[in-house]
């Protein structure tokens, strides 16, 4: 009976073993914030390459859509739009890929999201009025900001 009881508890504790091992194998909430982190630290960088492009350089940056600033006040306002919103986007994805708590996190990163799909709406509501004259730099940036605003979303469920 010793030796039944023994091999039971010997086969037991394997299963269970194997199935722990299996479990931890799979990590499927460690893969998903891996590359949630992953891909909210990108945006986060890219955010903050435009933001600090658009605080250096505010006339350069919007020369690509034959913008023309006429005047500080004009600088001033894509300095702002541009630059201060992408160093506070980078900012908040930033912090949000640094592993606030998960809810906190899902707020960020949603917002983040939702703000660039809203600008991709508004290029697509743009092209059915008027549509721009080449691929770049609409239809690209487009792209990007449907991209960039599906993946965080997509991290978000």
């Amino acid at each position: 009976m010793t030796t039944t009881t023994s091999a039971l508890n010997s086969t037991s504790a394997t299963n269970s073993t194997s199935a722990l091992n299996m479990t931890s194998a799979l990590n499927l909430p460690s893969t998903l914030t891996t590359a949630t982190t992953a891909t909210t630290a990108a945006l986060a960088l890219f955010f903050l390459g435009m933001g600090l492009y658009g605080l250096a350089a505010p006339t350069a940056l919007v020369r690509p859509f034959g913008i023309g600033l006429g005047g500080a006040a004009a600088r001033t306002e894509v300095r702002a739009v541009y630059g201060g919103f992408g160093v506070a986007m980078a900012a908040l994805l930033g912090w949000a890929a640094a592993g606030p708590t998960d809810a906190l996190r899902r707020g960020a990163v949603l917002a983040v999201a939702v703000a660039l799909l809203g600008m991709a709406g508004g290029r697509l509501a743009a092209r059915l009025v008027e549509p721009p004259g080449s691929w770049y730099p609409s239809w690209f940036y487009f792209w990007a900001e449907l991209t960039g605003g599906g993946l965080l979303l997509a991290t978000t469920v």
